[in-house]
């Protein structure tokens, strides 16, 4: 009998079927919904297939699943049985991703008719509320981060940054640049997609690493990387190991002292909501996940929204359109004063994530925006103790510090100890109803986890996930099979990380899995 079945691990055993890929359900002919024939006075009008030009005519049918009702609301329901999420189980293991609990009263609001069947084409006299919504994120995201204008439009982080590099680039190119600003400086715990962008915009990648103490970047190596080739600073702060980096003004300066530009990576911004601003820190441009810090559910479930922001002198280069107030009280789509040619994703933004986000921000005002950030902060510093009492477990860097709103932990003790890395704590911790994410590559932190409790998580619920872990350790010690063969009472095969490095196993679409995946699985 538990003691406190509030915070000691609960049984959990989650729903499994052997539930096919929906294609491989069809049966040709059966359908779900008959569709009406054609009115006569539609008819009348003519076939429209005939206007299309003969190189978009299909020479045959698409390849749909054909089912009935019953049996498409089956499959899905069963899929769903075999998924977990925020609103489930405790997801602080989800490391980077920021998740937390977002109000169904904005879910609501998020999916009523009035919005959600709004057509992106409509006359903006028809959508003054929607147009009105869009503004006000938009002037709440300037307040939040001192940036003069934002742009709404990214479906994610990732994409935001994407925006961001088109607007570095055109910068360059329109200063006359180009010849002598080709190098991007950013570091190697800040997102991944900032490198990434930097090469996709045709910037050498300079990576700094670093200090081995204190877990910040390399002062020494920083300062030899800046030089009159620095297009720019792409970095996160604090960065994806929750250390925050004082020297950040220093870093900035010296990037503008050649004339370079300072990009803001705040996917994750819930531990300094209210506290620091990009302005001051000295960044001419940031980006923020509405789907993270701001509550809307998380891209992979979302779906999500990134946008991002500058400061006046790079307003030119930020894609159009965006929404302004006339005289009169009008809200209207504004092409003038941005970039009519840098556009990042079609319309003005993944509307049902802004909405949510618009109304958690509304809610909360700026005292609540500041309370976030500091509950944040002590759930993650509260767990931080906690999990370094587990045997095995480690914090490499900046020894007995605090840490910010995350922490980037290492399972190698534990691995000297029993032979049970993080992938083995993975499959294992799958059995409890709850995850545990490792990190980006490459793994600077051997055998790395990363926890991130947000503001939404109880002290109960922090414990609770603590006592899996400590379960998890005392099983790697004393029978650590357990940990080896797991998953036992979860839907989740186990986790091969080695797929993500061979492309000849990736399928994800239908098609690429009959040309490949089959054919390789077979062939062995």
């Amino acid at each position: 009998m538990k003691t406190n079945p509030k915070t000691e691990p609960r049984d959990f055993h989650q729903a499994k079927w052997d539930e096919p890929v929906i294609f491989e359900l069809s049966t040709p002919g059966e359908r779900g919904v008959l569709l009406p024939g054609t009115e006569p006075e539609i008819a009348a009008l003519g076939n429209p297939w005939e206007d299309l030009p003969k190189e978009l005519h299909r020479t045959s049918p698409p390849a749909l699943p054909e089912m009935s009702q019953m049996r498409v609301l089956k499959h899905y329901l069963r899929l769903s049985q075999e998924n977990l999420g925020a609103d489930l189980n405790i997801d602080i293991g989800q490391g980077t991703c920021t998740m937390k609990y977002s109000p169904k009263i904005n879910d609501q609001f998020a999916t009523s008719p009035k919005l959600a069947e709004l057509h992106p084409l409509q006359a903006p006299s028809t959508v003054q509320g929607t147009l009105e919504i869009l503004y006000e994120t938009e002037q709440f995201l300037k307040e939040i981060s001192g940036l003069d204008r934002f742009c709404l439009h990214p479906g994610g982080g990732s994409q935001a940054i994407l925006g961001i590099g088109s607007v570095i680039r055109n910068w360059v190119d329109a200063n006359g640049m180009a010849d002598r600003k080709d190098e991007i400086v950013t570091t190697i715990f800040s997102h991944p997609s900032n490198p990434a962008v930097a090469k996709i915009k045709g910037f050498k990648v300079i990576t700094i690493y670093p200090d081995p103490v204190t877990g910040r970047p390399d002062m020494k190596a920083f300062m030899a990387a800046v030089n009159e080739r620095t297009a720019a600073l792409l970095i996160t702060n604090p960065e994806d190991i929750g250390l925050y980096n004082p020297s950040i003004r220093e870093m900035t300066d010296l990037v503008h002292s050649v004339g370079g530009l300072c990009s803001y990576d705040q996917a994750n911004a819930n531990g300094v909501l209210g506290i620091a601003r990009a302005r001051e820190a000295g960044f001419d441009l940031c980006f923020f996940n509405l789907h993270k810090t701001f509550s809307s559910p998380h891209g992979c479930g979302g779906p999500g929204s990134g946008v991002l922001g500058v400061q006046k002198h790079l307003v030119p280069f930020l894609p159009a359109p965006v929404v302004d107030v006339d005289d009169q009280g009008n809200y209207f789509l504004q092409y003038e004063g941005v970039d009519r040619e840098n556009r990042i994703k079609d319309y003005y933004g993944v509307l049902p994530a802004i909405v949510r986000a618009y109304a958690w921000m509304l809610s909360l005002g700026d005292e609540g925006l500041r309370e976030v950030a500091r509950v944040s902060i002590l759930n993650n510093n509260y767990i931080f103790r906690k999990i370094l009492r587990i045997p095995g477990a480690d914090a490499p860097f900046a020894a007995g510090e605090h840490r910010m709103e995350q922490v980037r932990y290492s399972w190698q003790g534990l691995k000297d100890a029993t032979g049970c890395g993080v992938a083995d704590v993975q499959n294992r911790i799958f059995d409890f109803g709850m995850h545990i994410w490792t990190s980006h590559e490459p793994w600077i932190v051997p055998e790395p986890f990363t926890i991130e409790p947000t503001e939404s998580y109880s002290k109960d619920e922090l414990d609770e996930y603590v006592a899996v872990l400590e379960q998890i350790v005392r099983e790697a010690h004393e029978n650590p099979d357990i940990l080896k063969k797991a998953p036992h009472r979860s839907t989740i095969h186990h986790v091969d990380h080695d797929v993500l490095e061979d492309p000849k196993r990736w399928a994800i679409t239908w098609r690429a899995y009959n040309r490949k995946y089959r054919g390789y699985f077979e062939a062995r």
